[in-house]
């Protein structure tokens, strides 16, 4: 796909994915969407891609959807053809495809992020912040719902009182709010954001094994709907087992020993263990 409103750039072993409208703040279209999708999709399949950094060109992050049609823009009484039963929200389909990543994602955020531009970051892993960013939940004051599958991310992030003040107020409010209530875990200059992600990212890359980062990812992400510590206690146990038995997990503790960065070999578009997943599959139906 050549893309017309993101850059994707492969940098050594790090996928920058950027949001490329500056003139429109980066406002999220459905041709945005399908970019991103397949740009994620595209990094996950690049067993040279370690990490993947999410940032934004020019001032802001993403305004949020683009509002050039005025009020059509959520008038789903004019647009024929679509039903309840199957109409898809565009930003759910970039969250869940996020969501559904082996490779950790950090979101580098530049400037004001809202509607969209705030819930697209919620299911990437780590969450970095410029002292000039701005995030808003505004969807209750546009007489809209949130989407982007945030009333599943968003209480499980930063707990259901904050999530409910965000939401249920649609204010907008700064980067330390933001650090505070634990949506970001980083505030730092903005010439500082993209190092300071890099340095993340690099760290990933140069120190830890592929395979071992999807598991933990997916552990982590999916445990937070599991019903007993049990099922994890499952998942645990299996992924201690097949990756114990791993030419991966030798690297590992020869590496330790010797003092030098690890070479681990196993990658995730050949060597998931048989039991991944381990879960099944959601459908919209």
């Amino acid at each position: 796909m050549n893309y017309q409103e993101i850059r994707y750039e492969v940098t050594e072993r790090i996928a920058t994915i950027t949001l490329h409208r500056p003139e429109k703040l980066n406002a999220f279209t459905h041709v945005m969407r399908d970019e991103l999708v397949d740009a994620f999709g595209k990094a996950d399949a690049d067993d040279e891609v370690r990490a993947v950094i999410v940032t934004g060109a020019g001032r802001a992050f993403c305004a949020g959807a683009d509002l050039s049609a005025g009020g059509a823009t959520f008038d789903y009484a004019k647009k024929e053809g679509l039903t309840a039963e199957t109409h898809r929200d565009g930003g759910g389909r970039v969250t869940l495809r996020i969501f559904e990543m082996k490779k950790p994602v950090i979101c580098a955020v530049n400037g004001p992020a809202v509607g969209i531009g705030a819930t697209m970051q919620l299911p990437m892993d780590i969450r970095i912040a410029s002292s000039e960013a701005r995030f808003g939940f505004v969807f209750t004051r546009r007489g809209i719902v949130p989407e982007a599958c945030s009333s599943w991310f968003l209480p499980r992030l930063v707990g259901i009182s904050q999530a409910l003040d965000w939401t249920l107020s649609g204010r907008v409010f700064g980067a330390q709010e933001a650090l505070a209530g634990g949506l970001v875990s980083k505030v730092v200059s903005p010439d500082a954001l993209l190092p300071t992600a890099q340095g993340i990212a690099r760290e990933i890359a140069d120190h830890t094994a592929p395979v071992a980062v999807a598991l933990a990812r997916q552990m982590m992400w999916r445990m937070l709907g599991a019903d007993h510590p049990m099922e994890a206690h499952k998942v645990d146990s299996r992924g201690i087992f097949h990756m114990g038995r791993s030419p991966d997990v030798a690297e590992g503790i020869a590496s330790f020993k010797e003092k030098r960065k690890p070479n681990f070999g196993m990658r995730v578009t050949r060597d998931m263990p048989p039991f991944y997943p381990w879960w099944s599959e959601r459908r919209f139906e």
